[in-house]
């Protein structure tokens, strides 16, 4: 059977001051229509109903889960002890599905990503499955790049002239590129942006990660025998506590031999910071998105988002501006990847009330 696997557990640090520690921002609304994490579940809905959907989110979030989130069973959400990236999450998802279904493929996705073509996406889901039932196959979806993007990772990938498929091998990963590097990937022809977005069996996985993260396999593989029982939340925290702090990314797939990627173009997204909502938003003549009680005068370009609060803007071009009880935020819309230094400062003077 095919599961979905949605990773929920982030903070949203970029997203501040509307991302909080208590609410991070896959549980907002940042573009209508629902939270982030209610539009990931009903995406998937076509391929996987509410009992075939399992939450990995903190255990601080697992209630905030259920009240959004009503008709996915209550044990398909899964509580992680600690922040450990996504490869503890990942493998506590594995032993899960194993317990109930020895061939489950796993289609494991983030909460916090936009797809405007959601039939095309459940298309390319659909041929990566396909290619998952391969034994021992890793497969991830790559995004066909329509720019040279600095933030996004790269997956380049082999393209034999004599084959024409929809998967292809692997040949290596690459990070955030700089400006330069990202138009040498989009000109070679054979890159695409990394999603972030992975199919595959459960004992595959696994049995990937017994070979390449052997520490956290073993703390898994010893938790296995509680799941469904008294003692599963207990030894999944000393499995946590006993794992590499590691995403699966720089875990497994990098070091893996027998990972595919399957090309997909469905107006995907990486909801990562303000800057990115301004993008995806619709905008007025002036070219601004603005949300709340807001007055604007002499300004474009920009994204203001209203609390309870009238915000008024006079002569202001190309900013970001967040009002919410507590906080205010302003920035420029260049700058909203260094948001995440604020909340860094924060913790740093305890000034816990904010974050």
């Amino acid at each position: 059977m095919i599961y979905s696997v949605i990773m929920a557990g982030g903070i949203g640090s970029r997203f501040w001051p509307r991302s909080r520690e208590a609410h991070p921002k896959q549980f907002i609304n940042v573009l209508g229509e629902g939270t982030l994490l209610q539009k990931t579940v009903k995406r998937v809905a076509p391929i996987t109903p509410p009992e075939r959907t399992l939450v990995v989110t903190h255990e601080r979030y697992t209630d905030l889960t259920r009240r959004q989130l009503p008709a996915i069973p209550e044990d398909c959400i899964l509580g992680e002890p600690i922040s450990r990236n996504t490869a503890p999450c990942i493998a506590y998802a594995a032993i899960k599905l194993l317990a109930i279904d020895p061939d489950a493929i796993m289609i494991v996705l983030p909460a916090d990503h936009l797809i405007k073509d959601e039939a095309r996406f459940i298309e390319i889901l659909n041929k990566a499955v396909a290619a998952a039932e391969q034994p021992d196959a890793l497969v991830t979806i790559g995004i066909q790049p329509s720019y040279p993007a600095t933030g996004y990772g790269y997956i380049q990938y082999d393209t034999p002239s004599n084959q024409s498929t929809d998967t292809h091998r692997v040949r290596t990963f690459a990070e955030k590129p700089n400006e330069a590097t990202a138009e040498r990937f989009l000109d070679s022809g054979d890159f695409l942006w990394n999603s972030g977005i992975f199919v595959w069996r459960a004992d595959a996985l696994l049995s990937n990660m017994q070979t390449h993260l052997t520490s956290t396999w073993a703390a898994f593989n010893k938790a296995a025998q509680h799941i469904g029982t008294e003692q599963e939340i207990a030894a999944i925290r000393r499995a946590y506590h006993k794992s590499t702090r590691i995403s699966i990314d720089f875990g497994v797939m990098e070091r893996a031999s027998n990972v595919y990627v399957v090309p997909g173009n469905f107006g995907w997204s990486d909801i990562g910071d303000w800057r990115a909502v301004y993008d995806l938003s619709d905008k007025n003549r002036h070219g601004n998105v603005l949300r709340g009680n807001v007055i604007v005068h002499d300004t474009s370009r920009s994204l203001v988002h209203a609390g309870k609060r009238l915000v008024a803007v006079v002569g202001v071009h190309d900013v970001v501006i967040v009002d919410t009880d507590d906080a205010l935020l302003v920035c420029h819309n260049r700058s909203t990847q260094q948001v995440k230094n604020v909340v860094d400062y924060l913790h740093a003077h305890q000034h816990k009330d904010f974050v």
